[in-house]
């Protein structure tokens, strides 16, 4: 499988099996079939309530530890030194892990909040609980003023990216700043009906021989962003991982990126009342 190299050398593969909104049995489920299907990047989060249920299943799958890279994120509630600190250790308790491969701030909260918080995940990667730390929901203003304060740089920043949203500057100004994106809501999330029934879409996915799903997996990995799609259905798992036997020529590239229409279906990142 294809892996991103971050700017600490820790290599990411570039595909993952997203848990958002899996529940007990139901997120076991999944995280058990990725890692059968060949899945070796599991993301979770502290406020998504499993894992301890992705914990068990990364132990019961029978893969090696080291082999599996695990991302989990620190809860807005949670934000400040001591606090993360804490949240962080109750996360790889819950995981039944000694560390995690990736640790992420969920969302923004604040410019002071954010530099306190950040801090905590310095000394995190520092101790060697988490291997490569990062943030999500950053926009540029938010990733600039982190930079311009941190010790240590972010390694990846997890935004809401597909076809309609296709986040071009936002890319640009991560791989200037040697910053990995990571795609999530790669399907477009509660909208992946107006995904599948795109009609260039449905056209290209037809000249490959694959699904509508694949393809908009494929496009962004083409583009080296990280997407880590959610399921909890074991087709579309195997699916959604089965995109490494082919590769789309610039023509098709092209025409995706015709869709963007910066339409962005989870809060903005300087908006957030939770």
């Amino acid at each position: 499988m294809k892996k991103q190299k971050l700017n600490n050398d820790t290599l990411m593969p570039i595909i993952g099996l997203g848990t958002f909104r899996s529940k007990d049995e139901d997120a076991y489920n999944a995280v058990l079939t990725a890692l059968k299907t060949g899945y070796r990047h599991i993301d979770t989060a502290a406020v998504y309530g499993n894992e301890e249920s992705v914990g068990k299943a990364i132990k019961d799958s029978g893969v090696k530890r080291k082999d599996i890279f695990v991302t989990t994120k620190l809860w807005n509630t949670e934000q400040g030194y001591q606090s993360a600190i804490k949240a962080c250790n109750d996360s790889l308790k819950k995981l039944g892990l000694e560390y995690v491969d990736l640790y992420l701030i969920h969302w923004f909260k604040g410019y002071e909040n954010s530099i306190d918080t950040w801090k905590a995940l310095e000394t995190l990667y520092e101790m060697g609980k988490v291997k490569a730390i990062g943030v999500s929901n950053y926009n540029v203003h938010h990733l600039q003023h982190l930079l311009d304060n941190a010790k240590v740089k972010p390694m990846v920043n997890q935004v809401e990216t597909h076809i309609r949203l296709q986040n071009e500057f936002l890319k640009d100004f991560c791989k200037n700043n040697g910053i990995q994106l990571e795609a999530y809501a790669p399907l477009m999330s509660h909208h992946i009906d107006e995904l599948l029934e795109n009609e260039t879409m449905q056209e290209i996915a037809k000249k490959y021989k694959k699904s509508v799903a694949q393809i908009a997996i494929k496009w962004l990995t083409e583009r080296d962003i990280v997407v880590i799609p959610k399921s909890v259905h074991s087709k579309r798992i195997k699916e959604n991982f089965d995109i490494f036997d082919f590769s789309l020529d610039d023509e098709d590239m092209n025409k995706i990126k015709e869709l963007n229409k910066g339409e962005k279906y989870f809060p903005e990142f300087d908006n957030v009342m939770f």
